[in-house]
């Protein structure tokens, strides 16, 4: 058996299509359902779920973003699993797209507002949210570089 290190935690993040990440980093920060979950090796175990936002990851002095969808993910004391629909790096992301997304979303939101539904009013911030999460992953690596 592999000695465990005390000074890094083995993350893993799975979507339905691949693997998007496999690595042992020094710490991993995760959109919790209530908030922003910081993970360093040792943690407590637990298992949460997760909004749509930004999961980062430091290495050395390096650290990484991600967005990633609604999911689970579940920690112990060595290792961070997590499991989401969807996962995109910085250059993946589609900023014209991400825009428009929201745009629409925050129009629907209006209209929800006026009126609509209650489902459609959740479905409309839900697809504001993943929106904003891209934009602000894809917004990262350009405010780092400043």
């Amino acid at each position: 058996m592999a000695e465990q290190t005390t000074d890094r935690i083995h993350v893993e993040l799975v979507t339905p299509d691949k693997l998007m990440l496999r690595e042992d980093v020094l710490a991993v920060s995760l959109p919790g359902r209530e908030g922003y979950l910081g993970i360093l090796p040792g943690h407590a175990p637990l298992l949460t779920e997760l909004k749509p936002g930004q999961l980062s990851y430091t290495d050395e002095a390096v650290s990484h973003y991600l967005f990633v969808s609604g999911g689970f993910a579940e920690v112990q004391p060595h290792r961070v699993t997590v499991l989401v629909e969807a996962s995109e790096r910085p250059e993946e992301i589609d900023v014209e797209r991400a825009k428009r997304a929201q745009q629409r979303a925050e129009e629907r939101l209006r209209k929800a507002g006026a009126g609509e539904s209650e489902i459609d009013a959740l479905r409309a911030q839900a697809a504001l949210q993943r929106a904003m999460a891209r934009l602000e992953v894809a917004e990262r690596p350009k405010q780092e570089q400043a």
